[in-house]
Protein backbone atom coordinates (compact mmCIF):
# COMPACT_ATOMS: atom_id res chain seq x y z
CA UNK A 1 0.00 0.00 0.00
CA UNK A 2 2.88 2.38 0.71
CA UNK A 3 4.16 1.61 -2.77
CA UNK A 4 0.71 2.48 -4.09
CA UNK A 5 0.93 5.93 -2.51
CA UNK A 6 4.41 6.42 -3.95
CA UNK A 7 3.21 5.32 -7.39
CA UNK A 8 0.23 7.64 -7.24
CA UNK A 9 2.45 10.62 -6.53
CA UNK A 10 5.15 9.92 -9.11
CA UNK A 11 3.27 11.85 -11.83
CA UNK A 12 3.22 14.93 -9.62
CA UNK A 13 6.93 14.57 -8.90
CA UNK A 14 7.72 14.01 -12.57
CA UNK A 15 5.77 17.08 -13.59
CA UNK A 16 7.61 19.10 -11.00
CA UNK A 17 11.02 17.96 -12.23
CA UNK A 18 10.13 18.69 -15.85
CA UNK A 19 8.52 22.08 -15.43
CA UNK A 20 10.00 23.78 -12.38
CA UNK A 21 13.23 25.77 -12.23
CA UNK A 22 16.10 24.43 -10.19
CA UNK A 23 16.22 25.63 -6.63
CA UNK A 24 19.13 27.74 -5.50
CA UNK A 25 20.27 26.56 -2.08
CA UNK A 26 23.02 27.39 0.36
CA UNK A 27 23.76 25.69 3.66
CA UNK A 28 23.97 27.81 6.79
CA UNK A 29 24.51 26.96 10.41
CA UNK A 30 21.76 28.41 12.60
CA UNK A 31 22.72 29.57 16.09
CA UNK A 32 20.72 30.19 19.23
CA UNK A 33 20.11 33.74 20.40
CA UNK A 34 18.41 36.59 18.61
CA UNK A 35 21.46 38.58 17.50
CA UNK A 36 23.52 35.59 16.28
CA UNK A 37 20.50 34.27 14.39
CA UNK A 38 20.08 37.61 12.63
CA UNK A 39 23.72 37.45 11.60
CA UNK A 40 22.98 34.07 9.95
CA UNK A 41 19.92 35.30 8.04
CA UNK A 42 19.48 33.62 4.68
CA UNK A 43 19.81 35.31 1.28
CA UNK A 44 16.61 36.91 0.03
CA UNK A 45 14.57 35.42 -2.84
CA UNK A 46 16.47 32.10 -2.92
CA UNK A 47 15.56 28.71 -1.52
CA UNK A 48 18.15 28.12 1.19
CA UNK A 49 18.94 25.16 3.39
CA UNK A 50 19.51 25.83 7.08
CA UNK A 51 21.31 23.28 9.25
CA UNK A 52 21.68 22.95 13.02
CA UNK A 53 18.39 24.77 13.49
CA UNK A 54 17.51 23.03 16.74
CA UNK A 55 16.18 19.76 18.12
CA UNK A 56 15.64 17.41 15.19
CA UNK A 57 15.05 13.81 16.31
CA UNK A 58 14.13 12.43 12.88
CA UNK A 59 16.87 14.14 10.88
CA UNK A 60 14.64 16.36 8.78
CA UNK A 61 16.18 18.92 6.45
CA UNK A 62 15.05 22.54 6.58
CA UNK A 63 14.64 24.81 3.57
CA UNK A 64 13.44 28.39 3.82
CA UNK A 65 12.37 31.08 1.38
CA UNK A 66 12.54 34.72 2.48
CA UNK A 67 11.27 37.25 -0.08
CA UNK A 68 13.08 40.50 -0.71
CA UNK A 69 9.89 42.25 0.37
CA UNK A 70 9.64 40.43 3.71
CA UNK A 71 7.47 42.44 6.08
CA UNK A 72 8.32 43.38 9.66
CA UNK A 73 7.15 40.62 12.01
CA UNK A 74 6.26 38.42 9.04
CA UNK A 75 3.82 35.53 8.96
CA UNK A 76 5.22 32.03 8.42
CA UNK A 77 3.77 29.35 6.13
CA UNK A 78 5.02 25.78 6.59
CA UNK A 79 4.59 23.96 3.24
CA UNK A 80 4.86 20.19 3.66
CA UNK A 81 5.65 17.88 0.74
CA UNK A 82 4.10 14.60 -0.42
CA UNK A 83 5.57 11.08 -0.28
CA UNK A 84 8.57 10.68 -2.62
CA UNK A 85 8.95 14.45 -2.55
CA UNK A 86 11.23 16.90 -0.77
CA UNK A 87 11.31 20.45 0.42
CA UNK A 88 12.76 21.68 -2.91
CA UNK A 89 10.07 19.71 -4.77
CA UNK A 90 7.37 21.46 -2.75
CA UNK A 91 9.07 24.78 -3.50
CA UNK A 92 9.16 24.05 -7.22
CA UNK A 93 5.72 22.45 -7.43
CA UNK A 94 3.69 25.12 -5.66
CA UNK A 95 3.47 28.91 -5.88
CA UNK A 96 3.92 29.83 -2.21
CA UNK A 97 7.27 31.48 -2.94
CA UNK A 98 5.81 33.81 -5.57
CA UNK A 99 2.90 34.61 -3.26
CA UNK A 100 5.44 35.33 -0.52
CA UNK A 101 7.07 37.83 -2.90
CA UNK A 102 3.67 39.51 -3.19
CA UNK A 103 2.58 39.47 0.45
CA UNK A 104 5.84 39.42 2.42
CA UNK A 105 5.56 36.23 4.47
CA UNK A 106 8.25 33.54 4.94
CA UNK A 107 7.88 29.97 3.67
CA UNK A 108 9.37 26.92 5.42
CA UNK A 109 9.80 23.66 3.48
CA UNK A 110 10.55 20.66 5.76
CA UNK A 111 12.13 17.74 3.94
CA UNK A 112 12.13 14.04 4.92
CA UNK A 113 15.32 11.98 4.79
CA UNK A 114 13.88 8.51 5.62
CA UNK A 115 13.79 6.11 2.68
CA UNK A 116 10.03 6.35 2.07
CA UNK A 117 10.22 10.15 1.87
CA UNK A 118 6.90 10.14 3.76
CA UNK A 119 6.31 12.12 6.96
CA UNK A 120 5.75 10.24 10.20
CA UNK A 121 2.05 10.61 10.94
CA UNK A 122 1.56 7.20 12.51
CA UNK A 123 3.97 6.62 15.41
CA UNK A 124 3.01 7.31 19.03
CA UNK A 125 5.93 9.75 19.18
CA UNK A 126 4.54 11.84 16.33
CA UNK A 127 1.03 12.00 17.75
CA UNK A 128 1.74 13.65 21.08
CA UNK A 129 3.18 17.02 21.91
CA UNK A 130 6.94 16.89 22.37
CA UNK A 131 6.94 13.14 21.75
CA UNK A 132 9.69 13.27 19.18
CA UNK A 133 9.85 12.52 15.45
CA UNK A 134 8.93 14.95 12.69
CA UNK A 135 6.67 17.45 14.52
CA UNK A 136 9.46 18.33 16.95
CA UNK A 137 11.87 19.06 14.11
CA UNK A 138 9.33 21.22 12.30
CA UNK A 139 8.65 23.14 15.50
CA UNK A 140 12.41 23.79 15.77
CA UNK A 141 12.39 25.21 12.24
CA UNK A 142 9.59 27.59 13.19
CA UNK A 143 11.50 28.66 16.29
CA UNK A 144 14.56 29.40 14.15
CA UNK A 145 12.57 31.63 11.84
CA UNK A 146 10.89 33.35 14.79
CA UNK A 147 14.26 34.16 16.35
CA UNK A 148 15.84 35.24 13.10
CA UNK A 149 13.12 37.42 11.64
CA UNK A 150 11.00 38.35 14.68
CA UNK A 151 8.19 36.45 13.00
CA UNK A 152 4.64 36.93 14.24
CA UNK A 153 3.95 33.90 16.45
CA UNK A 154 0.23 34.55 16.05
CA UNK A 155 0.46 34.05 12.28
CA UNK A 156 2.09 30.66 11.75
CA UNK A 157 0.29 28.37 9.29
CA UNK A 158 0.70 24.88 7.82
CA UNK A 159 -0.31 23.41 4.49
CA UNK A 160 0.54 20.17 2.76
CA UNK A 161 -0.26 17.67 0.03
CA UNK A 162 -1.00 13.96 0.70
CA UNK A 163 1.60 12.94 3.30
CA UNK A 164 2.07 16.66 3.89
CA UNK A 165 -1.68 17.04 4.36
CA UNK A 166 -1.63 14.29 6.96
CA UNK A 167 1.26 16.06 8.67
CA UNK A 168 -0.74 19.32 8.57
CA UNK A 169 -3.46 17.58 10.58
CA UNK A 170 -0.82 16.25 12.98
CA UNK A 171 0.88 19.62 13.46
CA UNK A 172 -2.39 21.36 14.26
CA UNK A 173 -3.20 18.60 16.74
CA UNK A 174 0.06 18.50 18.67
CA UNK A 175 0.85 22.23 18.48
CA UNK A 176 -2.50 24.08 18.72
CA UNK A 177 -0.73 26.96 20.43
CA UNK A 178 1.70 27.39 17.53
CA UNK A 179 -0.53 27.33 14.43
CA UNK A 180 -3.32 29.75 13.59
CA UNK A 181 -4.71 27.65 10.72
CA UNK A 182 -3.93 24.84 8.31
CA UNK A 183 -4.89 23.66 4.81
CA UNK A 184 -4.79 19.95 3.95
CA UNK A 185 -4.91 18.66 0.35
CA UNK A 186 -5.85 14.95 0.13
CA UNK A 187 -5.19 14.05 3.74
CA UNK A 188 -6.71 12.10 6.62
CA UNK A 189 -7.80 13.06 10.16
CA UNK A 190 -5.36 13.44 13.01
CA UNK A 191 -4.36 9.98 14.34
CA UNK A 192 -6.23 8.15 11.56
CA UNK A 193 -2.92 6.63 10.41
CA UNK A 194 -1.86 5.68 13.94
CA UNK A 195 0.01 2.39 14.28
CA UNK A 196 1.94 0.74 17.11
CA UNK A 197 3.96 -1.85 15.15
CA UNK A 198 6.38 0.54 13.48
CA UNK A 199 4.52 0.46 10.18
CA UNK A 200 4.07 3.71 8.25
CA UNK A 201 0.84 2.49 6.64
CA UNK A 202 -2.70 2.04 7.96
CA UNK A 203 -4.89 0.34 5.35
CA UNK A 204 -8.14 0.91 7.23
CA UNK A 205 -7.51 4.63 7.25
CA UNK A 206 -6.25 4.91 3.68
CA UNK A 207 -9.17 2.83 2.46
CA UNK A 208 -11.70 5.07 4.13
CA UNK A 209 -13.13 2.35 6.35
CA UNK A 210 -11.93 3.85 9.63
CA UNK A 211 -14.83 5.91 10.93
CA UNK A 212 -15.44 7.43 14.35
CA UNK A 213 -17.93 9.74 15.99
CA UNK A 214 -17.08 13.46 15.98
CA UNK A 215 -16.34 13.29 19.71
CA UNK A 216 -14.04 10.29 19.29
CA UNK A 217 -12.09 12.11 16.59
CA UNK A 218 -12.03 15.29 18.67
CA UNK A 219 -10.81 13.42 21.73
CA UNK A 220 -7.81 12.16 19.76
CA UNK A 221 -6.80 15.74 18.99
CA UNK A 222 -7.39 16.88 22.57
CA UNK A 223 -5.39 13.92 23.87
CA UNK A 224 -2.30 15.01 21.92
CA UNK A 225 -1.82 17.93 24.32
CA UNK A 226 -3.56 17.00 27.58
CA UNK A 227 -4.72 19.92 29.67
CA UNK A 228 -4.60 22.46 26.85
CA UNK A 229 -7.64 24.76 26.95
CA UNK A 230 -6.58 27.52 24.59
CA UNK A 231 -7.75 28.37 21.08
CA UNK A 232 -7.58 25.83 18.28
CA UNK A 233 -6.31 26.40 14.73
CA UNK A 234 -8.82 26.76 11.91
CA UNK A 235 -8.75 24.06 9.23
CA UNK A 236 -9.29 24.08 5.47
CA UNK A 237 -9.82 20.62 3.92
CA UNK A 238 -9.52 19.67 0.23
CA UNK A 239 -10.37 16.24 -1.25
CA UNK A 240 -11.27 14.67 -4.58
CA UNK A 241 -14.23 12.32 -4.78
CA UNK A 242 -12.23 9.81 -6.86
CA UNK A 243 -9.17 9.65 -4.61
CA UNK A 244 -8.00 6.04 -4.83
CA UNK A 245 -5.02 6.41 -2.47
CA UNK A 246 -6.53 8.13 0.57
CA UNK A 247 -10.20 7.43 -0.05
CA UNK A 248 -12.87 10.12 -0.08
CA UNK A 249 -14.54 9.12 3.24
CA UNK A 250 -11.50 10.67 4.94
CA UNK A 251 -12.84 14.05 3.80
CA UNK A 252 -15.97 13.66 5.91
CA UNK A 253 -14.05 12.23 8.85
CA UNK A 254 -11.79 15.30 8.91
CA UNK A 255 -14.87 17.55 8.91
CA UNK A 256 -16.28 15.59 11.85
CA UNK A 257 -13.01 15.89 13.74
CA UNK A 258 -12.31 19.59 13.33
CA UNK A 259 -15.90 20.77 13.81
CA UNK A 260 -15.92 18.86 17.08
CA UNK A 261 -12.57 20.32 18.11
CA UNK A 262 -13.98 23.80 17.51
CA UNK A 263 -17.29 23.00 19.15
CA UNK A 264 -19.34 24.00 16.09
CA UNK A 265 -22.18 22.24 14.31
CA UNK A 266 -21.55 19.72 11.54
CA UNK A 267 -24.34 21.44 9.63
CA UNK A 268 -22.77 23.92 7.22
CA UNK A 269 -23.37 27.59 7.88
CA UNK A 270 -22.73 28.28 4.20
CA UNK A 271 -22.49 26.22 0.99
CA UNK A 272 -21.40 27.43 -2.43
CA UNK A 273 -19.67 26.46 -5.68
CA UNK A 274 -16.57 28.64 -6.11
CA UNK A 275 -15.64 26.75 -9.28
CA UNK A 276 -17.36 24.22 -11.54
CA UNK A 277 -17.27 20.78 -9.91
CA UNK A 278 -16.34 22.19 -6.50
CA UNK A 279 -18.59 22.21 -3.47
CA UNK A 280 -17.43 24.37 -0.56
CA UNK A 281 -19.00 24.11 2.87
CA UNK A 282 -18.19 26.30 5.86
CA UNK A 283 -18.74 25.55 9.54
CA UNK A 284 -18.80 27.91 12.50
CA UNK A 285 -18.88 30.95 10.23
CA UNK A 286 -19.96 32.07 6.79
CA UNK A 287 -16.92 34.07 5.66
CA UNK A 288 -13.37 33.35 4.60
CA UNK A 289 -12.28 32.85 8.24
CA UNK A 290 -14.76 30.14 9.21
CA UNK A 291 -13.54 27.65 11.82
CA UNK A 292 -13.63 24.86 9.23
CA UNK A 293 -13.81 25.15 5.45
CA UNK A 294 -14.12 22.06 3.25
CA UNK A 295 -13.81 21.87 -0.55
CA UNK A 296 -14.93 18.71 -2.35
CA UNK A 297 -13.78 18.27 -5.97
CA UNK A 298 -16.14 16.12 -8.02
CA UNK A 299 -14.47 13.47 -10.20
CA UNK A 300 -10.94 14.42 -9.12
CA UNK A 301 -8.37 11.89 -7.92
CA UNK A 302 -5.58 11.97 -5.37
CA UNK A 303 -3.32 14.46 -7.16
CA UNK A 304 -5.79 17.33 -6.90
CA UNK A 305 -3.45 20.24 -6.16
CA UNK A 306 -3.41 22.73 -9.04
CA UNK A 307 -2.10 26.22 -9.70
CA UNK A 308 -4.31 28.85 -8.12
CA UNK A 309 -5.31 26.81 -5.09
CA UNK A 310 -2.54 28.35 -2.98
CA UNK A 311 -4.20 31.74 -3.40
CA UNK A 312 -7.38 30.29 -1.90
CA UNK A 313 -5.32 28.95 0.97
CA UNK A 314 -3.94 32.43 1.63
CA UNK A 315 -7.45 33.85 1.64
CA UNK A 316 -8.42 31.34 4.32
CA UNK A 317 -5.25 32.14 6.27
CA UNK A 318 -5.89 35.89 5.95
CA UNK A 319 -2.54 36.55 4.26
CA UNK A 320 -3.74 37.93 0.93
CA UNK A 321 -4.30 41.52 2.04
CA UNK A 322 -2.04 44.53 2.36
CA UNK A 323 -0.79 43.96 5.87
CA UNK A 324 -1.99 41.71 8.66
CA UNK A 325 -5.71 40.99 8.78
CA UNK A 326 -7.46 41.02 12.15
CA UNK A 327 -6.27 37.86 13.89
CA UNK A 328 -8.20 37.02 17.07
CA UNK A 329 -7.47 33.74 18.76
CA UNK A 330 -9.86 31.09 17.43
CA UNK A 331 -12.65 30.59 19.92
CA UNK A 332 -11.30 33.33 22.22
CA UNK A 333 -14.50 35.36 22.22
CA UNK A 334 -17.91 35.39 23.83
CA UNK A 335 -21.10 37.08 22.67
CA UNK A 336 -24.28 37.78 24.60
CA UNK A 337 -27.39 39.24 22.98
CA UNK A 338 -30.80 40.36 24.15
CA UNK A 339 -33.84 41.38 22.14
CA UNK A 340 -36.72 43.71 22.96
CA UNK A 341 -39.50 43.21 20.41
CA UNK A 342 -42.88 44.65 19.47
CA UNK A 343 -45.41 43.74 16.80
CA UNK A 344 -43.31 44.48 13.72
CA UNK A 345 -39.93 45.53 15.06
CA UNK A 346 -37.18 44.93 17.60
CA UNK A 347 -34.00 46.27 19.10
CA UNK A 348 -31.07 43.97 19.82
CA UNK A 349 -28.22 44.65 22.26
CA UNK A 350 -25.02 42.70 21.65
CA UNK A 351 -21.93 42.46 23.89
CA UNK A 352 -18.70 41.09 22.43
CA UNK A 353 -16.02 40.00 24.92
CA UNK A 354 -12.39 39.17 24.09
CA UNK A 355 -11.72 36.05 26.19
CA UNK A 356 -8.25 35.52 24.73
CA UNK A 357 -4.83 36.66 25.86
CA UNK A 358 -4.01 39.03 22.99
CA UNK A 359 -5.59 42.30 21.91
CA UNK A 360 -8.02 42.28 18.99
CA UNK A 361 -7.14 45.10 16.61
CA UNK A 362 -10.02 45.52 14.19
CA UNK A 363 -13.07 43.27 14.27
CA UNK A 364 -15.93 42.00 12.17
CA UNK A 365 -18.79 40.30 14.00
CA UNK A 366 -20.76 37.94 11.77
CA UNK A 367 -24.25 36.58 12.42
CA UNK A 368 -27.31 35.41 10.51
CA UNK A 369 -30.63 37.13 11.08
CA UNK A 370 -33.71 34.90 11.32
CA UNK A 371 -35.88 34.88 8.21
CA UNK A 372 -38.01 38.00 7.89
CA UNK A 373 -35.72 40.31 9.87
CA UNK A 374 -34.13 43.39 8.27
CA UNK A 375 -31.75 45.81 9.95
CA UNK A 376 -33.09 49.37 9.77
CA UNK A 377 -30.44 51.08 11.91
CA UNK A 378 -27.65 50.43 14.38
CA UNK A 379 -25.04 51.82 16.73
CA UNK A 380 -21.48 50.91 17.68
CA UNK A 381 -20.81 49.32 14.27
CA UNK A 382 -21.66 49.45 10.58
CA UNK A 383 -24.01 46.70 9.39
CA UNK A 384 -24.09 45.09 5.93
CA UNK A 385 -26.07 43.67 4.30
CA UNK A 386 -29.34 44.47 6.06
CA UNK A 387 -30.67 40.89 6.08
CA UNK A 388 -29.45 37.30 5.88
CA UNK A 389 -25.77 36.88 6.78
CA UNK A 390 -24.86 40.23 8.35
CA UNK A 391 -21.42 41.59 9.25
CA UNK A 392 -21.07 44.25 11.93
CA UNK A 393 -17.75 46.10 11.48
CA UNK A 394 -16.13 48.17 14.18
CA UNK A 395 -16.17 51.95 14.03
CA UNK A 396 -13.16 54.16 14.73
CA UNK A 397 -13.56 54.41 18.49
CA UNK A 398 -14.06 50.73 19.40
CA UNK A 399 -11.86 48.72 17.05
CA UNK A 400 -9.45 47.61 19.78
CA UNK A 401 -10.57 45.08 22.40
CA UNK A 402 -8.03 44.25 25.11
CA UNK A 403 -7.96 40.78 26.71
CA UNK A 404 -10.92 40.50 29.06
CA UNK A 405 -12.52 43.68 27.71
CA UNK A 406 -15.91 44.02 26.01
CA UNK A 407 -17.62 46.22 23.47
CA UNK A 408 -21.37 46.77 23.26
CA UNK A 409 -23.24 47.39 20.01
CA UNK A 410 -26.83 47.11 18.84
CA UNK A 411 -29.25 47.37 15.99
CA UNK A 412 -32.90 47.98 15.22
CA UNK A 413 -34.72 45.66 12.85
CA UNK A 414 -38.13 44.97 11.40
CA UNK A 415 -39.51 41.45 11.50
CA UNK A 416 -42.33 39.41 10.05
CA UNK A 417 -43.17 37.48 13.17
CA UNK A 418 -39.85 35.92 14.18
CA UNK A 419 -38.17 38.28 16.65
CA UNK A 420 -35.50 35.87 17.90
CA UNK A 421 -31.87 36.85 18.37
CA UNK A 422 -29.19 35.35 16.07
CA UNK A 423 -28.24 31.83 17.16
CA UNK A 424 -24.49 32.11 16.55
CA UNK A 425 -21.76 34.70 16.09
CA UNK A 426 -18.28 34.75 14.57
CA UNK A 427 -15.42 37.14 15.28
CA UNK A 428 -13.37 37.69 12.11
CA UNK A 429 -14.69 34.39 10.79
CA UNK A 430 -14.10 32.38 13.97
CA UNK A 431 -16.97 31.03 16.03
CA UNK A 432 -17.56 32.68 19.42
CA UNK A 433 -19.03 31.15 22.50
CA UNK A 434 -22.61 32.33 22.90
CA UNK A 435 -24.43 33.16 26.12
Amino acid sequence: MLLALVAALLPMLAATVLTAPAAAARELVGESGRESARDAAVPAAALTEVTNFGTNPSNLRMYVYVPESVTPNPAVVVAVHWCTGSGPDMYNGTEYDTLADQYGFIVLYPSVTRSSKCFDVSSPQALRRGGGSDPVGIKSMIDWVTRTYDADTGRVFATGVSSGAMMTNVLLGVYPDVFAAGAAFSGVPFACFATTDGSEWNSNCSGGTLTRTPKEWGDLVRGAYPGYTGPRPRMQIWHGTEDDVLRYPNFGEQIKQWTNVHGVSQTPTATDTPQSGWTRTRYGGTGDRASVEAISLQGVGHNLYAHGMASRVLTFFGLDGSGPAPQPQPGACKVTSTVNAWTTGLTASVTLTNTGTTTVNGWKLGFTLPAGQTVTGGWGATYAPSSGSVTATNVSYNGTIAPGASVSIGYQASHGGNSAAPAAFTLNGTACKAG
